[in-house]
């Protein structure tokens, strides 16, 4: 609706198109819909175009996102061992003073 396409909503809900089956259409495709005008097409595919990079931009995002909070994970792993060591080692340290006298 938003593209001024309605003429075909009526052929895209008869098909069960959603959002995944449309991202999968080519030219070949929507003629088989019934959009026999290539610039109707043409609109069609530019903002499939336009939304896979949009998906593709937003799984990149999420990525990267998934990346940081691993090496924050990890970074606060170490973190924890190194005073769990430091701790150990105090202990150890105490204990042994312990014993010397």
């Amino acid at each position: 609706m938003s593209l001024n396409l309605e003429q075909y909503i009526s052929e895209f809900s008869a098909q069960n198109i959603n959002g995944e089956h449309l991202l999968q259409l080519d030219g070949s495709k929507l003629k088989a819909l019934g959009m026999t005008s290539s610039q109707d097409r043409a609109i069609i595919k530019r903002k499939l175009k336009e939304m896979k990079a949009s998906l593709e931009k937003a799984r990149k995002a999420q990525e990267k996102m998934e990346k940081q909070r691993e090496k924050l994970r990890k970074k606060e792993q170490e973190q924890l061992q190194r005073r769990s060591k430091k701790t150990d080692k105090c202990s150890s340290d105490a204990t042994e003073g312990t014993n010397e006298q």
